[in-house]
């Protein structure tokens, strides 16, 4: 498996411009919005899970990193297990009421989708 570049100049190979900066490069960190920027859609979902009732968070905007240690504290405080990945965070059971309280509470907006 090929290494990634940590410096995020991908695509380039040689360049004889000892000044050169790629156009895509950018210095200035991307500013995150706050939670209370934020809205998170919570709902209910069992399509592709043998039957077994899942809650979904739909709507986080941040890192990967953030958005793992956010389904951290959402299945910390829950007591279940579940996992973070593609943007979203998933939580074993029917909790959708107990995770919304919980993302209240961390300062996020929240909409409830679904029955």
């Amino acid at each position: 498996m090929a290494k990634k570049n940590k410096d995020n100049r991908s695509g380039y190979v040689y360049s004889t411009n000892p000044d050169f900066v790629p156009d895509d490069f950018d210095d200035q960190a991307v500013e995150l919005p706050s939670p209370a920027d934020q809205t998170l859609y919570v709902s209910h979902d069992r399509k592709l899970r043998k039957g077994k009732t899942v809650t979904l968070v739909e709507g986080f905007v941040g890192s990967d990193s953030d958005l793992a240690a956010l389904a951290a504290i959402l299945k910390n405080k829950c007591g279940v297990g579940g996992s973070a990945k593609d943007g979203e965070i998933i939580v074993q059971g029917e909790l959708r009421d107990k995770v919304a309280a919980l993302l209240n509470q961390q300062g996020y907006k929240v909409k409830l989708k679904g029955g």
